[in-house]
């Protein structure tokens, strides 16, 4: 999938998404498993924004996205930042090429933009080969309430003087799975008029014990499960759902 134009609207309607929270949680998951290395993946690291924040937190980043456009903002940004962050374009179901990581995060729901079982479970694979051994594996996903109760059938917008949006979220061809279909309108400063530019986005997400399932069939050991960046298991309407895994030996 290209995100084209998306790319560079993302920062600007991703404002309220927690960063903060990730850096306190991959910080302190380091430090509660006794990590022994920083070098860490940000897998689907998308306009870098955790990247950097990563970076500067002391660890040795990497980014990988499918997106060329995101990873062109994600460059420059590192460049303002005057870090020195490589990026590479791949898809995470294919991930090949790389020495081993102390850490490999999926962040932001980004697993769920997988259409099909078999890509989430080479994903894993592909993971569990990238990791050192006892290296922590990472990565968030929607829960089957929020793709179910929230986005179904719902339409999401925001009316603003310089980029707006219409967001529209409906039943997908997959169980657990919705197709979001949004429209921006960016305005053109120079002509005072405003651009309008189309996306069409796919995710789909699966029950907590088929994922605990998967990852214990890619040579994982589950080290716990949580929701919302809170303390202790998910409940029935948890939005997003937390998962740290070791690599076993």
């Amino acid at each position: 999938m290209s995100y084209g134009k998306f790319a560079y609207l993302y920062d600007r309607l991703m404002e309220d998404v927690p960063y903060d929270s990730w850096i306190k949680l991959v910080n302190e998951k380091h430090a509660e498993f006794n990590v022994p290395g920083k070098k860490l993946l940000d897998l689907a690291c998308g306009t870098g924004q955790l990247s950097i924040r990563l970076s500067k937190q002391g660890y040795e980043v990497t980014g990988v996205d499918l997106s060329e456009d995101m990873l062109a903002v994600a460059q420059a940004k590192a460049e303002q930042n005057s870090l020195q962050i490589p990026f590479y374009l791949q898809n995470m179901a294919e991930l090949e090429g790389f020495s081993e990581f102390d850490i490999i995060g999926i962040f932001c729901d980004s697993l769920n933009y997988l259409e099909t079982e078999s890509e989430v479970k080479d994903t894993f694979k592909r993971v569990h080969s990238h990791l050192r051994s006892d290296g922590l594996f990472i990565f968030d996903v929607h829960s089957i309430y929020k793709i179910m109760q929230i986005f179904m059938n719902q339409t999401f917008a925001e009316n603003d003087e310089e980029i707006s949006y219409i967001w529209h979220s409906y039943q997908g061809e997959y169980p657990n799975s919705v197709e979001h279909d949004l429209s921006f309108f960016v305005l053109e400063e120079e002509t005072g008029k405003y651009d309008r530019h189309d996306e069409l986005h796919f995710q789909r997400t699966y029950p907590i014990d088929q994922y605990e399932s998967w990852l214990g069939e890619c040579g994982f050991e589950l080290l716990d499960i949580s929701a919302d960046f809170e303390e202790g298991p998910p409940g029935s309407q948890a939005e997003r759902i937390i998962f740290i895994a070791k690599k076993r030996n």
